[in-house]
């Protein structure tokens, strides 16, 4: 089985409101929202259940256009 990378949502916790679009746009349900330490919920990617189709990541209203951009041509080249 061929292993793919998985997106990243965010790297420190100011970067998601814990908004769980991602949570709701995934298709296979790879996505929990999981409590933190202070009680708010961030998502967290099941890396077995992840098929790396990155809808979480264009969904997302932290993430920058440009990486939106980047994730979308990489999308149309194939």
């Amino acid at each position: 089985m061929i292993k793919t990378e998985i997106p990243t949502l965010f790297e420190s916790k100011k970067d998601c409101s814990g908004c769980s679009a991602c949570y709701a746009v995934c298709p296979k349900r790879a996505i929990k929202m999981v409590s933190d330490n202070e009680g708010f919920l961030y998502p967290q990617i099941d890396e077995k259940l992840c098929v790396n189709c990155k809808l979480c990541a264009n969904i997302c209203p932290f993430k920058e256009n440009t990486q939106r951009k980047e994730v979308y041509e990489e999308d149309n080249i194939r």
